[in-house]
C-alpha cells in the first residue's frame, strides 16, 4: 500500500483539472453576454437538459460526506446505511411527480419565494435565514473538513489546510462561472465520480479475494464479504436489549431498526430532495417534462450509489478485522480506530494512474457539491435578503456581484470554523454530523412545505410555529426529554451513546419521526382555529391532472421501484 500519489497519478489529476476547467470556461464564454443576468446566473436560464440536471443533482449529491462518511458507516454498520440512498430514489419519484408541478405551475425559482407566496414574507425571511446557516455550517464546513482529510491521508499527508483552501478555490471557480457552468462541469464531474469510484470498489473487492486465496476474483471477492461479514448485510437493525454491545447501541442510534421507515427517513428524504434550494435548484427552471426527465435520472444513478460509497468500507472492515496490515495501519489513528478513514484505506491499494482517477473523483464530488451549495447560498441572500430588504432596486450587474461576494464570505466563513474542526464534525462521524443537525430543522420545514402544497386551510401562523416548534422540539427531544421523563417512554426508548458516556440519546431519526408528527398537528389545529383558513386566497393551486405521467415514465418508476424491492427482500 503506497498512502502517496506517483507521477502517474498527478498526471490523471491533472487531466481532470484541464478538462473540467476548460469546459467549464467553454461554457462561461458561451453565455458571456448574459453574465450579469440573475436568471441566467442563478438558474442557468432555464436551459439545462435532462440529463445534466440529473447529473448535476447528484454531483451536488455525492460528496466527501458520502465518500467518506459513508464508506465509514459501511465499516462500522454495513449495508443498513444504503437506506439512505434507496429511499432517497424513492424520495425522488415522489419529488418528480407530484412536488416539481407545484413549483413550475407557481414559477417558483426559490424556495423562501414559494413560502412568500403560500404564507408571507416573515415566513420565507425565517426559512431564507435558517437555511443560510444550515448551509454554511454543516453543509459546507463538513465537505470540506471531510474532503480534505481524504485527500490529505490519499496524497501522503501533512497538507490537510492547503488542501482545504485548494478545494474552496476550485468550487469559487466554478461556482463564479453560475449554474449554468456548475450544471454542465457536474456532467464532467459525475463521469469521473462514477469511473473512479466504480475502480476503487472493483479494487476493494479483488483486494479481499487475494486476501483469501482466491486471486484477482471481483465474484470471490463478494461472496467472501458476505462470508466473513454476514451482519453488514442486515438492512434492518433489532432493537438493542440489555447484553447489546457498544457497536449494536451506537449502531441502532444511528438506524432505529423499523422505525426510521415509519417516519425519520422519510422525512429527512423528502425534505433534502423536495425541500432544498441547493437541490430543486437544478430543476427549478427547466420545463416539467425535462425537470421530470432529469429528476428521475437521478433516482436511477442514486440505487447505484452503495456500490461505490459502501462496498469499500465494508470491504475495508473485512480486511481489518482479518489482520490485513495496511488497512490496519491505516485505520488506526493514535490508537483508535477511526472509521471514517475506511475509503482512504481502500484507495491506498490503487496502482499508480488509478489512484490518480480516484482522487479525481472523490476532488469531482467534492468540488461539485461545494459549488452547487455555494450557489444556492448565494441565490437564497441575494435574491430573498439582499433584494428585498437591502436594495430593492439594485440593477441585475450588482445583484450578481453581490451574490459571487456572498459566495466568497461564505466559502471562507466554512474555511475559518473548519481549520481546527470547532463543529467537532471529525468526533461525531462525517456523514451523522450532517444528518443529525440538518434533522433539527427537517421536521419542521418539511411539516411547512408539505401542508402548504396540499392543504388549503393551513396559515402563516401555522407556518410560523412549525418552523420555530420544530427546532424547538427537536432540541427537547435530541437534549432533554430522557433527562425528564426517563430513558423508556410509550414514545420511545433512550440508549447511552459509547461516544458521551453517561448521555442517554433518543435515536435521532426516531425524533425527526415524533417531531414532525407533533408538529403537523399542531400547525391543523391552529389553521382550524382560524375562521379565515376557510377561503385561504394563497393556498396553493393546483389540479390532479399536474400530477400524470407518460407511460414511460412510468416505466421507469416502475424498474426503479422494483430494484428497491428485490434489494430489501434479499437483505432485509
Amino acid at each position: 500500500m503506497k498512502n502517496k500519489l506517483e507521477t502517474g497519478d498527478i498526471i490523471v489529476f491533472l487531466i481532470y483539472i484541464l478538462i473540467v476547467a476548460g469546459y467549464g470556461y467553454w461554457v462561461y464564454r458561451k453565455r458571456q453576454s448574459k453574465e450579469n443576468d440573475t436568471k441566467s446566473f442563478f438558474l442557468a436560464e432555464g436551459s439545462l437538459t435532462w440529463w445534466a440536471i440529473g447529473a448535476s443533482m447528484i454531483a451536488s449529491n455525492i460528496s466527501a460526506e458520502q465518500f467518506i462518511g459513508m464508506s465509514g458507516s459501511g465499516f462500522a454498520m454495513g449495508l443498513a446505511i444504503s437506506a439512505y440512498e434507496w429511499l432517497a430514489a424513492i424520495s425522488l419519484i415522489i419529488v418528480a411527480v407530484f412536488f416539481m408541478p407545484i413549483y413550475l405551475k407557481n414559477r417558483i425559482f426559490t424556495m423562501p419565494q414559494f413560502l412568500k407566496q403560500r404564507y408571507n414574507e416573515h415566513v420565507a425571511l425565517l426559512m431564507a435565514i435558517f437555511w443560510l446557516f444550515l448551509y454554511v455550517f454543516v453543509n459546507l464546513t463538513s465537505i470540506l473538513f471531510l474532503g480534505a482529510i481524504a485527500i490529505n491521508n490519499l496524497s501522503g499527508g501533512g497538507n490537510f489546510h492547503l488542501i482545504m483552501i485548494l478545494l474552496a478555490i476550485f468550487a469559487l471557480v466554478i461556482t463564479l462561472g453560475g449554474m449554468k457552468v456548475i450544471g454542465y462541469t457536474d456532467v464532467i464531474q459525475v463521469i469521473f465520480l462514477v469511473i473512479g469510484g466504480l475502480a476503487a470498489t472493483y479494487l476493494a473487492l479483488t483486494k479481499v479475494s487475494e486476501h483469501f486465496g482466491y486471486g484477482r476474483d471481483l465474484l470471490a471477492g463478494i461472496n467472501q464479504l458476505f462470508a466473513k461479514a454476514p451482519e453488514h448485510f442486515d438492512m434492518i437493525f433489532d432493537k438493542p436489549t440489555e447484553t447489546a454491545s457498544e457497536a449494536q447501541i451506537k449502531n441502532y442510534l444511528s438506524l432505529p431498526g423499523i422505525a426510521m421507515l415509519l417516519g425519520g427517513q422519510w422525512i429527512a428524504n423528502l425534505n433534502y430532495w423536495g425541500c432544498n434550494q441547493y437541490i430543486t435548484q437544478r430543476a427549478l427552471g427547466a420545463d416539467l417534462n425535462t425537470a421530470r426527465r432529469g429528476i428521475i435520472f437521478a433516482a436511477f444513478l442514486k440505487v447505484m450509489m452503495p456500490i461505490i460509497v459502501v462496498l469499500p468500507g465494508i470491504a475495508a472492515y473485512v480486511l481489518y478485522t482479518n489482520g490485513q496490515s495496511d488497512v490496519t495501519q491505516a485505520m488506526n489513528i493514535d490508537g483508535h480506530v477511526k472509521a471514517d478513514n475506511a475509503y482512504s484505506a481502500v484507495l491506498g491499494f490503487l496502482p499508480e494512474g488509478l489512484k490518480g482517477l480516484s482522487m479525481a473523483a472523490l476532488t469531482a464530488a467534492i468540488v461539485a457539491s461545494l459549488a452547487g451549495k455555494a450557489n444556492s447560498i448565494s441565490t437564497i441572500f441575494t435574491l430573498d435578503i439582499y433584494k428585498k430588504y437591502v436594495s430593492a432596486n439594485a440593477t441585475e450587474k450588482k445583484l450578481v456581484w453581490i451574490g459571487r461576494l456572498t459566495v466568497l464570505l461564505a466559502m471562507v466563513i466554512a474555511i475559518l470554523f473548519t481549520w481546527n474542526d470547532w463543529l467537532n464534525i471529525g468526533g461525531e462521524g462525517g456523514f451523522n454530523f450532517i444528518q443529525k443537525y440538518t434533522g433539527f430543522v427537517s421536521p419542521g420545514i418539511f411539516a411547512v412545505f408539505l401542508l402548504g402544497f396540499f392543504w388549503k386551510r393551513t396559515t402563516s401562523l401555522a407556518a410560523v410555529v412549525g418552523i420555530v416548534g420544530g427546532f424547538l422540539l427537536s432540541v427537547i427531544f435530541n437534549g432533554y426529554l430522557p433527562q425528564w421523563f426517563g430513558n423508556e417512554t410509550w414514545m420511545y426508548t433512550a440508549y447511552p451513546n459509547p461516544d458521551n458516556k453517561g448521555i442517554y440519546e433518543i435515536p435521532f431519526l426516531t425524533s425527526m419521526g415524533w417531531v414532525f408528527f407533533i408538529i403537523v398537528a399542531v400547525m391543523a389545529v391552529i389553521s382550524l382555529l382560524d375562521p379565515g383558513s376557510k377561503n385561504n386566497p394563497k393556498a396553493t393551486q393546483y389540479d390532479r391532472s399536474m400530477f400524470r405521467v407518460t407511460p414511460g415514465m412510468m416505466a421507469m418508476i416502475l424498474v426503479i421501484l422494483g430494484l428497491i424491492a428485490a434489494i430489501y427482500v434479499r437483505f432485509w
